[in-house]
């Protein structure tokens, strides 16, 4: 197969979702096929390129010492597999719960436009690609993140945006450092010049910082992760995309590329850099859960649940070897699918209780809503890591392979995460106690009487994200195997 059929899946989405400001939908249910199609349209063809994976390089654009260029390595693989099997049913989900928002036409273009740009972030070839395709991220995004257009919506949006870009401004820096001393190229173990680096060893790693900051703004590094929890204010399912799909594994897939497929593990690893970035990663993962714990806005301690999850990737990558890429991956995937349904069951809530979102308010609705809160309970215990789901195996990856250093950082790390991993069950059985066994003469107050579980299309993404995790989870040795060949570039 034609590299050249890469451009298929990134263009088509976009187009689609631009045309539907030239040509707005008639009715709702023109809308919802038209936007389904265009959505899996593309994860099939995301699905044929996987299986039919083409060689070689896709160069879009030749500008001489930059190229616009898609290539689908194994890394690529991954993360657009995540998006592929997801993308669908967040759109499905999505139709009925802007059924109780406005402005669906602009939602539904932006978010279909999103699969195309992210898309072009997975399949980018080098770090022009990426970088080009994540400044696109923001802006594809912040429409979603604003969509509101009220007072919290606007200052979400500029604080999303102010981040962004402080962030993308210090990747820009990385990039050119990148482009000096060596290749903007990804190549597995970095692409540096072995001639041209020699004296400046520490000036590419300042580079690399840079760069690893500044990406990890959408991957939410402390202090550098406010933006995320006030993004919040946006509908459930963009909430959904930026805290489990899209933006987030975007700032998380491009560390990943700058640390083994630009700068190299061989620049970084037993310096200061790396003790460096591992440091904050390790602050993260701990600040986020203690951050989690104090919420009583759900949504937003999902966000800071999202903030010390993303930080379990990172930690894993950064230990800069194979066994710790493959560890990152594998939270990677099991973050992705399990931090969805934990959003999707949050938005079930908003959409059936008329909007209430504190978690003392949902108190004994477990009887009232007994799907949506038995899926928040399952996906809670596989985010925990009880044993069997793949929360458990994506951990204990990362720890037995920390534990492996002779690095007091690393074994900090080991401790962050089952520190984490206590808070992690206070935080969310916080949640289901209260709903399942109320307070001794708890009170139901009078809007609860009418509320019920979801409808279909909720319902229906609800139980096929559980049957995933739990795949994932029976299959998480499977699942590790291949990923371990994955960071060996053997897939």
């Amino acid at each position: 197969m034609s590299p050249i059929m890469l451009l298929l899946p990134v263009l088509l989405p976009i187009l689609g979702g631009a045309a539907m400001f030239v040509l707005p939908a008639q009715n709702t249910k023109q809308r919802e096929v038209y936007v389904q199609l265009f959505t899996c349209a593309t994860s099939i063809l995301v699905a044929v390129l996987l299986w039919n994976r083409p060689s070689g390089t896709a160069v879009v654009l030749d500008m001489g010492n930059v190229q616009l260029a898609l290539r689908l390595d194994s890394l690529s693989v991954v993360f657009a597999a995540i998006l592929a099997v997801l993308w669908p049913l967040a759109v499905l989900y999505s139709f009925e719960y802007m059924r109780h928002e406005h402005g669906e036409n602009r939602f539904f273009a932006f978010f279909t436009m999103t699969y195309g740009v992210v898309l072009g972030i997975a399949f980018a070839a080098n770090a022009f690609t990426l970088y080009l395709f994540y400044e696109l991220l923001t802006l594809c995004t912040l429409p979603l993140v604003m969509h509101e257009m009220d007072g919290q919506g606007r200052f979400a949006g500029k604080k999303y945006l102010a981040y962004s870009m402080s962030g993308a401004a210090l990747a820009f820096i990385s990039m050119i450092f990148l482009m000096q001393y060596g290749s903007l190229d990804f190549v597995l173990g970095g692409n540096l010049s072995k001639i041209l680096t020699v004296g400046h060893e520490n000036t590419l790693r300042i580079a690399f910082v840079l760069g690893f900051f500044g990406f990890g703004v959408k991957a939410a590094i402390w202090p550098l992760h406010g933006w995320l929890p006030s993004a919040g204010v946006a509908p459930t399912p963009v909430t959904a995309l930026l805290h489990a799909v899209a933006v987030v594994n975007a700032g998380v897939f491009a560390i990943l590329r700058l640390t083994y497929y630009s700068y190299g593990t061989n620049l970084l690893q037993g310096t200061w850099a790396q003790d460096l970035v591992m440091a904050f990663a390790v602050i993260t993962i701990v600040y986020g859960s203690a951050m989690a714990l104090r919420m009583q806005h759900l949504k937003r301690r999902l966000a800071y649940s999202t903030v010390s999850n993303l930080s379990y990737i990172l930690f894993g990558a950064t230990l800069m070897s194979p066994g710790g890429l493959a560890a990152a991956l594998c939270h990677m995937v099991v973050h992705s699918f399990v931090k969805i349904i934990l959003f999707f069951c949050a938005g079930a809530l908003l959409c059936q209780t008329h909007h209430k979102e504190y978690i003392f308010e949902y108190e004994g609705l477990g009887k009232r809503m007994p799907i949506t809160f038995g899926v928040f309970t399952f996906a809670s215990m596989a985010l925990i890591g009880i044993p069997i789901l793949p929360g458990f195996a994506s951990k204990w990856a990362i720890a037995s392979h920390a534990a492996m250093y002779n690095n007091p950082l690393a074994w900090a790390g080991v401790a962050a995460l089952m520190i984490s991993a206590l808070l992690t069950g206070l935080y969310q059985m916080g949640v289901v106690v209260p709903a399942f066994f109320p307070r001794k003469g708890h009170q139901e107050p009078d809007w609860a009487v009418s509320v019920t579980d979801p409808g279909w299309r909720m319902v229906a993404s609800l139980l096929v994200l559980c049957v995933l995790v739990l795949a994932l989870g029976l299959g998480a040795d499977w699942l590790y195997s291949v990923l371990t060949r994955v960071a060996a570039g053997l897939v």
